[in-house]
């Protein structure tokens, strides 16, 4: 290992890399990390130096805040390389807001923009390597912050660590996605953590989603809390839906994640004319249009695939399969919107930063 400091950041480099040994053709999602992470610790009141070193387990004490009482958030971004071999990245500074909001929302440090950016754009510069070209591939990254300090007192805590780690992946494939609409189980509630991207939100959704999977279901397309009558999200992404020639999303709001992807796709459908509607859409105004052909496409819209379309979905015991259509509007935005992110095609938003 050799030390160096960006007189921000210190790095301690790897002495070897673990590169050579991975099968970029055949990754799992989510199971294989580059060399360095980054790592940077809040006590006595302030954020510490950050450093990058080599990706490694490192211990927490028993009691340590994060195993007790869950203070926990992430995020998903990721980064591109593109045909001239330059690294970039897609609207980072969203991720950057929307990182402190979740922070502020369970009483967690804001990390500052030097820590999370400029460590972010620091440790991708040593992983470059690890961001293959070609449409598909790309390099997950996960910022991340736990509650470190110990005791069992029900607290926030005094301690806390932000920590960024990187996987390469390759294109986001869950083969025909079926969805069951919720009618018992909850994804979040009016007055609670459902617009922080806080672990607790995604652990709260396995057993429901366990039982949707027993039934031959992918995942579950969540309602609002108090009637469930509104649909929400799908799975842990948003949820679009096309009746007729107009797409539909719900409003954000403190259940529903204010998705980067999904302003992403509001934003192109605009540009490409499609007429999009930001507004409740009831489980009976899809039920109705699925019955009378007019419900064309779902899908969800997140970092991981992008886009995801929705081939059927059941409710209250009545499946109901979508059309298979020639003239996809949810693959026309992927296209688009991938196009942009691997610099295929302008950038006419200002969405893209190069590393």
């Amino acid at each position: 290992m050799n030390l160096s400091t960006n007189n921000e950041i210190d790095i301690v480099r790897a002495s070897s890399t673990k590169i050579n040994d991975i099968d970029f053709d055949n990754l799992v999602f989510g199971n294989i990390f580059t060399d360095h992470m980054l790592i940077c610790d809040f006590k006595d009141g302030k954020w510490q130096k950050p450093t990058i070193k080599p990706y490694e387990p490192f211990l927490l004490d028993p009691s340590a805040k994060v195993f007790h009482y869950g203070q926990a958030i992430f995020e998903g971004m990721k980064a591109y390389k593109d045909n001239n071999d330059d690294v970039w990245l897609f609207r980072p500074d969203e991720n950057f807001d929307r990182f402190n909001k979740s922070a502020k929302r369970m009483a967690m440090p804001e990390v500052p923009e030097e820590v999370f950016l400029g460590g972010l754009h620091e440790i991708l510069k040593i992983e470059k390597d690890w961001v293959k070209k070609g449409k598909g591939n790309t390099l997950y990254i996960r910022p991340f912050m736990i509650a470190t300090g110990t005791g069992v007192v029900a607290a926030p805590s005094s301690q806390y660590r932000f920590m960024i780690i990187l996987s390469p992946a390759k294109a986001y494939y869950s083969g025909e996605v079926k969805v069951i609409i919720a009618e018992h189980y909850s994804r979040a509630a009016n007055g609670g953590i459902g617009a922080a991207k806080a672990a607790g939100n995604y652990s709260a959704q396995f057993y429901p989603t366990k039982l949707a999977n027993e039934q031959g279901f992918q995942q579950i397309i969540w309602t609002d809390d108090a009637t469930h009558t509104k649909l929400e999200e799908a799975g842990t992404m948003n949820v679009f839906f096309r009746i007729n020639d107009t797409l539909f999303t719900a409003p954000t709001s403190e259940r529903i994640l204010d998705g980067v992807t999904r302003k992403s796709i509001i934003a192109l459908a605009e540009k490409e004319g499609i007429d999009i509607q930001v507004r409740s859409v009831l489980v009976w105004e899809l039920v109705e249009a699925a019955k009378n052909g007019t419900l064309k496409e779902i899908f969800g819209a997140g970092t991981a695939a992008v886009i995801n379309p929705i081939v059927g979905f059941s409710y209250k015991d009545e499946y109901f399969e979508l059309p298979k259509l020639e003239d996809s509007v949810a693959l026309k935005l992927k296209d688009k919107l991938t196009n942009i992110q691997y610099k295929l095609e302008e950038d006419t938003f200002g969405w893209t930063v190069k590393i």
